[in-house]
């Protein structure tokens, strides 16, 4: 077992290094194809990337958010060729879903551009599966259909116009859209609307989902919705 296993998503965060280093790097760390690499390359990789002062701890396993693992395992039951994945953050959600799904077309779209660059990066580094946007999820220039399954974690209780943005999604997914969000008052100034089972199940109906599944999963919701 390579020394960072335990520790980080390695393939990952070795394809981060490589993008993040390429132009001031060369040899066969940064020329060879990820897939050629080896288990000792990536511990290599990685620890390239500690001395250059990159900032790794993103792509560290944890045990899992139980929120993030329902989610996995609803996917595992769907088996999509591709997803869109609004709202993508620091990754909480991709890495693990690019571990668990590596031949997934995912494409991220987030509003931080340096979210946006970082995903990109691992992209640049091997993951050529990996797409990265910077858009508004009000403003996504997909056409309808575009994906089999759209998540959306942790962003809808941050919107402005919650409805405006499920009707997006709607459109733009074939098949699923996944959400999840707070089930209970915070202190996070930024959480602008706090919603229940009957509320989100009324508004995708509104956007125009077919079926609506709602539980609760430590102290958040998780919705499955069919288009």
């Amino acid at each position: 077992m390579a020394l960072f296993d335990d520790l980080y998503f390695t393939k990952i965060a070795a394809a981060y290094v490589r993008g993040s280093l390429a132009e001031t790097q060369t040899g066969p760390l940064f020329e060879t194809p990820l897939e050629e690499l080896a288990e000792e390359d990536f511990t290599a990789l990685i620890e390239l990337g500690l001395a250059a002062g990159l900032r790794l701890h993103r792509f560290k396993r944890t045990m899992g958010l139980v929120r993030v693992q329902r989610v996995l395992g609803t996917l595992r039951g769907l088996y999509p060729q591709n997803l869109l994945d609004v709202g993508t953050g620091r990754g909480a959600f991709l890495w693990p879903l690019l571990d668990a799904f590596p031949a997934l077309e995912v494409t991220c779209v987030d509003l931080d551009e340096k979210r946006v660059r970082d995903i990109r990066a691992v992209r640049n580094g091997g993951f050529d599966n990996l797409q990265a946007e910077q858009f508004d999820v009000t403003e996504l220039p997909f056409a309808d259909d575009s994906f089999e399954v759209v998540t959306m974690l942790e962003v809808l209780e941050h919107l402005p116009e919650p409805q405006k943005a499920l009707e997006r999604l709607v459109s733009i997914a074939q098949d699923f859209v996944i959400l999840s969000v707070p089930s209970h008052e915070d202190d996070n100034p930024e959480h602008i609307h706090l919603f229940n089972e009957k509320t989100l199940t009324e508004f995708l109906q509104q956007a125009g989902a077919v079926r609506v599944q709602t539980e609760y999963v430590l102290n958040h919701i998780l919705v499955v919705a069919r288009v």
